[in-house]
């Protein structure tokens, strides 16, 4: 059930087709099958970094049984490299937030993703 919730100061052209894209991405490398993954994209054109206004991102991933310091530093890698190309933001220009919050604390289908599939 993977949340990537997107905020930057970066426009795309086309943002439905920036979140499939990522979306693609996302499934991929998470290792979770696209119908679960949930992209959100938030322009906000006064996101500062370090002081300026310069192209700039803060990215949450929400993810169940996917998020550790085994697996993170590799998604870095791939989120950084594919927003450097997809939205000009430099490696020092963005935060990744990993959460994992339990199968008890994630709601699905009106109840918990626990009680779906078990803890």
């Amino acid at each position: 059930m993977p949340s990537l919730v997107l905020q930057t100061n970066v426009k795309v052209p086309d943002v439905g087709a920036w979140a499939n894209e990522f979306s693609k991405l996302s499934a991929e490398f998470l290792g979770k099958p696209e119908l679960y993954i949930s992209v959100s994209y938030n322009y906000d054109e006064n996101l500062s970094f370090g002081g300026t206004f310069e192209p700039a991102f803060l990215l949450t991933i929400t993810s169940l049984d996917n998020i550790n310091p085994e697996v993170n530093e590799k998604y870095s890698k791939i989120i950084f490299d594919h927003f450097q190309k997809t939205l000009g933001t430099p490696g020092n220009r963005g935060y990744v937030v990993f959460n994992d919050p339990g199968r008890d604390f994630m709601g699905h289908k009106g109840t918990t993703v626990a009680a779906i599939f078990g803890n």
